[in-house]
């Protein structure tokens, strides 16, 4: 009889021992489950964090070689319309860096930086992206078509405004075709041109400077082809900076 009652005691422990035994081992799981999940969500959170430090490097890396090649630009092809005679600034801002007024290169590197960080993002988001002589040797070529076209502008004698203004749009947009061929380069050339010429507008409506011989709201009518050779010429260096040929140019 007795043995009876131990075999039942036995019988009627058993399950709860087991069921003891099973949920200590879902807890250990489940401690292990979550332990791995924080492991693996701080793992992810580290490499997005270096990503995102990368990539912001990069950009500011970018920013910084398009901020100087628009300084050295507007030193150079500022300095050229000024002994030209084309704009005409006060003189007490002549006597500052290279005869020229202080504020023009650092507004010119900053909106060179604006452009030509712009190309390589508005090609991406289109989902187009640029392959059209995608080289260093023919970003350089680029350029000194883009100083040429600045080079005729003021050394070219037409008869009047209007066939210089057409010649340099032809040249402008033969840039375009030549170096570029891509509808966001044309629309962010377009943009570029029209709000650089209307902020052009505003500073010498205000006295700040002005043209010789204004043929189109207070400057020259040529002036928009100039900004929109100037625009594709900085997307192309922000293309080719955003492939990574910052770090290993290639010279063709």
């Amino acid at each position: 009889m007795s043995r009876l009652e131990d075999h039942c005691w036995s019988c009627s422990c058993s399950p709860k021992a087991e069921t003891k035994h099973s949920s200590s081992g879902a807890n250990w799981l489940a401690s292990k489950a979550e332990e791995m999940m924080s492991i693996i969500t701080s793992v992810l959170s580290h490499a997005y964090g270096s990503l995102h430090d990368v990539r912001t490097a990069n950009l500011i890396r970018r920013g910084l070689v398009l901020f100087t090649v628009g300084v050295f630009l507007a030193l150079v092809l500022n300095l050229l319309q000024i002994q030209r005679h084309v704009t005409l600034f006060p003189e007490e801002v002549m006597t500052t860096l290279f005869s020229s007024a202080w504020w023009i290169p650092p507004c010119c590197g900053t909106g060179a930086a604006v452009v030509g960080l712009l190309y390589p993002c508005l090609d991406s988001h289109l989902g187009e992206p640029h392959k059209f002589k995608r080289e260093w040797a023919s970003v350089m070529r680029c350029i000194a078509v883009f100083v040429g076209i600045n080079h005729a502008s003021v050394k070219l004698d037409f008869a009047n405004n209007v066939q210089l203004s057409l010649t340099l749009a032809a040249l402008s947009l033969g840039l375009w075709w030549t170096f570029d061929r891509s509808r966001s380069g044309f629309g962010l050339g377009i943009t570029t041109a029209f709000l650089a010429t209307l902020i052009t507008q505003l500073l010498v409506y205000n006295g700040v400077y002005q043209y010789t011989s204004p043929d189109f709201l207070y400057v020259r009518s040529w002036l928009p082809c100039i900004f929109f050779s100037g625009g594709v010429t900085v997307g192309n260096i922000g293309r080719q900076l955003a492939m990574g040929g910052i770090e290993k140019p290639h010279m063709d």
